[in-house]
């Protein structure tokens, strides 16, 4: 049974930084690509960021680009995203997904597992 479990999300001011980790468990191989997409209230799920199986390729959505960084640990099991600069339309929940193979996509239909989410409130 294949489990994306994230953390690290909370309340911060604007401005400030937060470090979100995904734990994952029972994917066939460590190396699938990875992403962060989120989904804030009355909005559809976006794309943040994405990551290759082995972390040498990364994208990210034109709103983050210089703020945020995605990285991975294959022999963890892990990924994260380092948000830096966070502003208030930062506020959502914040989603870890892997797709199933090793193809880099940004569309959230690509993904197959997909972890319950953490939420991210940034204030003004």
């Amino acid at each position: 049974q294949v489990q994306l479990v994230e953390s690290g999300g909370g309340l911060v001011q604007a401005g400030g930084s937060l470090r979100l980790s995904c734990a994952a468990s029972g994917l066939t191989f460590s190396t699938y690509v990875k992403g962060w997409f989120r989904q804030a209230p009355g909005k559809e799920r976006e794309f943040v960021a994405a990551i290759s199986g082995n972390g040498v390729y990364t994208g990210y959505k034109d709103f983050v680009k210089g703020r945020f960084t995605i990285s991975r640990d294959n022999a963890e099991n892990a990924v994260y995203l380092h948000m830096n600069n966070l502003k208030p339309e930062g506020t959502a929940v914040y989603y870890c997904a892997s797709r199933n193979n090793f193809a880099y996509s940004t569309k959230p239909e690509d993904y197959i597992y997909w972890g319950q989410g953490t939420q991210v409130t940034v204030s003004s």
